[in-house]
């Protein structure tokens, strides 16, 4: 089997996300988070929580419905230029997006292509309909918006929000108001969007019904101070080359929020520095009011190589001129300027199960660190009973109070640990005879499957050694 299909084996056996509805019929583009990919799903919101929310006094969270009215996608050009490029087999009916078949066929990147060129390409490479090689019509543009009739009469149409964007962009003036009228100003939305999407492929990557994490920033452009002299030296990846913020030719605010993001993915997710990147989009790329565009891109082996998780982008005035929302700050009036930090939360769920996927002889595994695992550590009595589990019981029940924690007690101590690995469970702590003789527990690491043991008083402190770096070989004597 490929890597994806090792790792979605894994997911939908385990519990981290499988097919909704795959009872019936499964549509592509909805996935159902199970027990395990909802903690982490949770766990990575936090930490973006934690990060981006606390830059700054005066960012806040807030929460939007997740239908809107036409009228708001009128005012933001949803409607007029939210499309994708389709194209149509004469044969079988199957359809496509234009500029992911000619990237599928031709190794050619054709994103932001218009309807001629697109066509262009299809008929001087003489592509076909990948299913049935059947003709292909020619390219039209497809909204992709889910559109819903609310009330008892059918005659009110509203939308399903295609970005959690313009959630914060309507609702600044009622924060801004609230908030005593200051800026920069920072709102943001954790939650769902929805794209009809041509025909969703790469599985969990594309979505129908996905989570985005955004942070919309509302600015001066010509006053938003940031901390830069912190970040100043701090060296930013882009594309293959790492270069000094103090050295880029962009606004200090612009490179010190791209610092932080890459912070947040080397420091706090753990993403190995080769595996990550930024790559700037040029203006054939980059939506038309974006002037200034960063994407963050993760290398997914699973997926064939980078591919974007979340991006930086300056869209200037654009969006509360668009809305015609204006304000006055000491007899200046102006419509604030946005910087959006966007974060596709699924996508970098799939990616951290990639990065951290493992495959050794015996067994397969994720080595996830405790940011980001589910489960944090596991607690097993050798044998089920000779009151054994009892005295693990209560051992779980002191360690859930501060971790995430798993009792299992079915099976052999092999089998247990082996489920514990698939899901990346770092530490694993098992209840024996000798336990009940000298107060001590054995304790596994996953990564090196070395075993210690330690005296039951000493195990919260060697827990949260061990979670802290240390390795455990240096926290007690190895037994195996």
């Amino acid at each position: 089997m490929s890597k994806y299909e090792d790792i979605l084996n894994i997911a939908t056996k385990r519990g981290f996300f499988f097919p909704s509805g795959e009872i019936y019929s499964v549509k592509s583009g909805f996935w159902t988070y199970g027990h395990l990919g909802t903690l982490m799903k949770h766990k990575f919101e936090s930490l973006w929580r934690d990060l981006f929310l606390k830059l700054s006094d005066n960012y806040f969270e807030i929460e939007d419905v997740n239908i809107l009215s036409k009228e708001v996608f009128q005012s933001s050009g949803h409607l007029e230029h939210f499309n994708d490029p389709l194209t149509e087999c004469s044969k079988c009916k199957s359809k496509f997006r234009a500029d992911e078949l000619i990237e599928d066929e031709l190794d050619k990147n054709a994103m932001g292509l218009k309807e001629k060129e697109l066509d262009r390409i299809i008929k001087e490479n003489s592509l076909k309909c990948p299913k049935c090689r059947g003709k292909l019509l020619g390219v039209k543009f497809f909204n992709m918006m889910f559109d819903l009739k609310v009330g008892a009469t059918g005659n009110d149409i509203m939308y399903l929000r295609p970005e959690t964007a313009q959630s914060p962009y309507i609702a600044f003036k009622k924060e801004f108001m609230a908030l005593r009228e200051k800026i920069p100003l920072g709102l943001a939305v954790v939650g769902k969007a929805f794209r009809n999407e041509i025909s969703p492929r790469q599985g969990f990557f594309r979505l129908r019904e996905f989570t985005q994490a955004e942070l919309q920033i509302f600015f001066d452009p010509n006053n938003f101070k940031v901390e830069f002299d912190k970040v100043k030296n701090y060296k930013l990846k882009i594309m293959n080359k790492e270069v000094k913020c103090s050295e880029l030719k962009l606004p200090h605010w612009y490179a010190y929020h791209m610092a932080k993001v890459q912070a947040f993915y080397l420091d706090i997710l753990k993403i190995p520095k080769e595996k990550f990147r930024f790559r700037e989009l040029d203006e054939k790329e980059r939506a038309f009011y974006n002037k200034i565009h960063y994407d963050i891109e993760i290398n997914l082996e699973a997926l064939n190589g980078w591919k974007e998780v979340a991006g930086v982008h300056y869209r200037g005035d654009h969006d509360l001129k668009r809305h015609k929302i204006e304000i006055n700050i000491e007899g200046k009036k102006f419509h604030p300027h946005v910087l959006e930090l966007s974060f596709g939360v699924d996508r970098n769920i799939l990616a951290l199960l990639d990065i951290f996927y493992k495959k050794e002889k015996e067994r397969e595994l994720f080595l996830f660190n405790k940011n980001i695992a589910p489960i944090e550590i596991a607690v097993f009595p050798l044998v089920n009973k000779d009151k054994l589990p009892e005295r693990a019981v209560e051992i779980y029940n002191e360690l859930k109070k501060g971790y995430s924690v798993f009792y299992d007690c079915k099976g052999s101590i092999g089998k247990m640990y082996r489920r514990m690995d698939e899901i990346g469970c770092p530490l694993m702590i098992t209840i024996d005879h000798q336990t009940l003789k000298d107060k001590t527990v054995t304790l596994r690491d996953i990564k090196t499957m070395k075993q210690i043991r330690v005296k039951e008083n000493k195990l919260k402190e060697t827990i949260e050694k061990f979670f802290s770096g240390e390795k455990l070989s240096n926290l007690g004597k190895i037994i195996s």
